[in-house]
Parts: C-alpha cells; structure tokens; sequence
C-alpha cells in the first residue's frame, strides 16, 4: 500500500502528517513555509509512493468555507496539476487547533512549547489524518 498525506494548510505554515505505508497510523511529519510545499511534497513522493493527499477543509461553524479557502484552493489546483495521478480529499478541520493544544496539553507541554506555532500545526495536520483514517470507510460511501 502507499502512504496518505494530510496537509494543514496556512498561509504562512502548512503542517503535514503521514500515514505508515498499512495506512493504520497517522504520524507529524513536518511543518514547512507555504512557498516551499510543493518542493517538498515533490521530493518526498519521489522517495515514498503516496496515494492520497488529504486536506484540511476550514469551515466556519454555520458550515459555510472560511476565508482561508481563498488561499486554500489555489493550492489545490496547482496540487492537482503538479500531482495528477494521487487522489486528492477534502476533511473537515474544525477544531483541529483546539484539539491540537488540548493534546499538547495532556502531553504534558510547558506553556513555551504549547505556543509554537509549527508544532501546532504538525499535531493539526496528524489530527485531520487520524480523523480521515477513522472515518474513510464511511466517507468513501458518502462521497
């Protein structure tokens, strides 16, 4: 089987998590600058086989796209031509944050740690590919 990458979008970061090539675990795998993400992607899918990338999908409470999708789906589509053959899903990454720092938190994190930012966004990105994982049966019949 290959790898699942999530992908924590942001403008400035973009957490990624991966997948153990069973696709049983979700594991943080970097945060890296927004404009050196595809690089990165393009290096490691030329070492690791990826089947499947999963995004973020910010919404805001009432279900609505968040403004961040304005930054979001440029992104995407540049991801879709530049990887054409490695399927591409959307999951909702409502509360990520939140669970990302209530994870930091029973971790046992100093308030220093708990505050960077990078680390927060590699723990969202392993959090939106757990949750895919969990739910991908019930998605793909929903889809």
């Amino acid at each position: 089987m290959a790898r699942i990458i999530a992908i924590d979008f942001g403008q400035k970061r973009v957490g990624l998590a991966v997948t153990d090539p069973l696709q049983i675990t979700a594991n943080g795998l970097d945060t890296i600058s927004a404009n050196e993400v595809m690089a990165y992607l393009q290096k490691y899918t030329e070492k690791e086989q990826v089947e499947k990338f999963v995004i973020g999908l910010p919404k805001q409470m009432n279900g609505q796209d968040s403004d961040s999708m304005q930054f979001i789906k440029p992104f995407v589509k540049a991801l879709k031509i530049k990887f054409p053959d490695i399927e591409l899903v959307y999951i909702d990454e409502r509360f990520t944050s939140v669970l990302a720092h209530k994870a930091m938190l029973e971790a046992g994190l100093k308030k220093k740690d708990r505050q960077n930012k990078s680390l927060v966004d590699k723990i969202s990105a392993t959090i939106i590919l757990q949750s895919y994982l969990e739910n991908k049966d019930w998605l793909k019949g929903n889809s």
